[in-house]
């Protein structure tokens, strides 16, 4: 049995991360049209491997670029869900948000024969809406949550916060979650990005980051007998030589201290197994 589960997913936003952010002049948008060119390298050093990884993929992205999604999926890798427009669901009012989801799986159903299992909230920015949206339209598991780094949990609907009060928590749901870190994404490690509010640095040697990715996974084998880590990445990120070649040798160094692979509808299946809902 599978100890030490690590999923490697890919956000496929190509240009579409850009447009939702009003970056809409020729640069911005060639940045997103290197998620392409860099679509080929991916799978084929998946491949390599033999990993089935998880591509989250925004309506935008299926549309815009069909034959790249189709030789994504076609290789055998799962298609999940990451909004419309990259919009981030905080941003949109209840009916936006319920069309872009239903939009979005239309066309994974088109490619892939059924509707997305995994939803990955544009941003991580999940809205008061979205659990119960996802929970209406039959997901089962979010990856958009930072509540653990190793172990999945049921994702709780309901909550109260409020500032001047301790903090109520709803009920769990059948609602999987599968938790991601900022730590564990490519893009604020690596991507410059300068707006009129805001600068995001990045551009931090593959080799450093390469090192907190492979020790996080080794303090979960020594602080967990089971447990599912999961790494972000972005084709236009990732996709660059430096950094293919840090992650061609997390890959390795993963696969020989014993990582098991899942795609994460895989690994969500597994902890529901291993945990059954009670609720």
């Amino acid at each position: 049995m599978a100890t030490h589960i690590v999923t490697i997913g890919f956000d496929f936003d190509a240009m579409s991360g850009f447009i939702s952010r009003g970056l809409t002049s020729p640069t911005p948008i060639s940045r997103g049209e290197f998620g392409p060119v860099a679509v080929p390298r991916i799978l084929d050093l998946l491949k390599k491997y033999k990993v089935r990884s998880s591509w989250f993929v925004p309506g935008h992205t299926l549309e815009t670029y069909p034959d790249e999604c189709r030789r994504v999926f076609e290789a055998g890798h799962e298609i999940g869900h990451h909004g419309w427009t990259h919009m981030p669901p905080n941003d949109m009012t209840r009916e936006q948000e319920e069309a872009g989801l239903v939009r979005a799986n239309e066309q994974i159903r088109k490619l892939t024969g059924r509707y997305a299992r995994g939803y990955r909230s544009p941003s991580w920015d999940l809205s008061p809406n979205s659990v119960e949206l996802m929970l209406k339209h039959g997901f089962f598991y979010d990856s958009s949550m930072m509540g653990n780094d190793h172990m999945p949990y049921r994702v709780r609907q309901g909550d109260i916060i409020e500032l001047e009060k301790p903090a109520v928590f709803g009920k769990e749901t059948p609602l999987i979650e599968l938790p991601v870190s900022w730590s564990l994404d490519d893009y604020p490690h690596f991507e410059f990005l300068r707006t009129k509010a805001t600068i995001l640095p990045g551009l931090m040697n593959a080799e450093a980051v390469l090192g907190n990715w492979i020790n996080d996974f080794r303090y979960m084998k020594s602080l967990t007998t089971w447990g599912i880590l999961n790494y972000t990445f972005h084709p236009f990120v990732i996709g660059r030589g430096h950094r293919m070649m840090a992650l061609e040798s997390l890959l390795r160094m993963l696969s020989e201290e014993g990582a098991t692979f899942m795609a994460m509808e895989d690994a969500a299946g597994v902890y529901d197994k291993k945990h059954p809902f009670k609720g």
